[in-house]
């Protein structure tokens, strides 16, 4: 008999929590708020989480500086950001029917979800936080390449999840993202002492090749996709079509210098092997 009332009063509060995420944190007047919110927290609880284990089961974070143990910390953040906003830029631009040609009359231009309104809410909340971050304590973690870039990805992100206009190619875009954990992992090989391993090299040509697919072939992809579309992407508000057009071509130019030094490093990596 206790038992079964222990379960009424569980399935009780799963109904309530249930009901509270649907009507007020999944409310679609609330979802951009929420989101930006949870992307907020999420990075806190990662920052907090990863500084924990750091310090309970690495004996080289100790070792390190305040700004390395912050930096640890805070790529850490950037990976969890990356994974999840990848895995939902992959999910919405190539198996959703959301953005699909044939699913819909409406314009490619103005369609969005629940779902897909959320997961940009997320990714603005840690592009806020990381980009204070870099402000607190700059040019510690990252430099004006890096404030610039964050900049120009938070508007774009929050314009499109705000609007619903052109989310299609705020994803495509953030497909880009996958290239990070690769980045995150070489620096912490470098401050592990661990530059001449064979993981450091395998690194190397990974970001090679997902930096080559993700942020140079995948933006042209999207701007022949705007081209092919133009005709919709006029619709949209002005700033809108500013955004559509500036940001991936801002965005492009900085990957592209990057892709420079990428090659770079990669050739001195292979010729110290020679």
């Amino acid at each position: 008999m206790l038992a079964s009332e222990n379960i009424m009063t569980l399935k009780s509060y799963q109904n309530r929590a249930n009901l509270f995420v649907k009507e007020y944190l999944l409310a679609d007047s609330l979802i951009p708020y929420t989101s930006v919110i949870t992307g907020i927290l999420a990075c806190k609880m990662v920052y907090e989480l990863t500084q924990l284990i750091g310090t309970s089961y690495f004996k080289i974070y100790s070792s390190f500086s305040k700004i390395q143990r912050i930096e640890w910390n805070n790529r850490a953040s950037s990976t969890m950001h990356a994974i999840f906003i990848t895995s939902m830029s992959l999910y919405m631009v190539f198996c959703s029917n959301l953005f699909s040609e044939y699913q819909s009359t409406e314009g490619i231009t103005v369609r969005s979800s629940s779902l897909s309104t959320f997961a940009l809410g997320v990714s603005a909340g840690y592009f806020i936080a990381d980009l204070g971050m870099i402000l607190w304590f700059f040019p510690s973690l990252g430099g004006y390449e890096y404030v610039i870039h964050h900049l120009f990805s938070l508007v774009a992100v929050a314009y499109s999840m705000l609007s619903g206009e052109g989310q299609l190619y705020t994803f495509m875009v953030l497909i880009s993202e996958t290239t990070t954990p690769g980045i995150n992992l070489r620096w912490y090989l470098d401050v592990a002492g661990m530059k001449k391993s064979k993981a450091y090299l395998i690194n190397g040509i990974v970001i090679f090749i997902s930096w080559l697919v993700a942020r140079i072939l995948l933006f042209i992809f999207m701007f022949y996709h705007v081209y092919l579309h133009f005709d919709q992407v006029k619709q949209m508000h002005t700033f809108g079509q500013l955004l559509v057009m500036v940001v991936p071509l801002v965005l492009s130019v900085m990957n592209l210098i990057w892709f420079s030094k990428i090659i770079k490093g990669l050739r001195k990596t292979l010729a110290k092997r020679q």
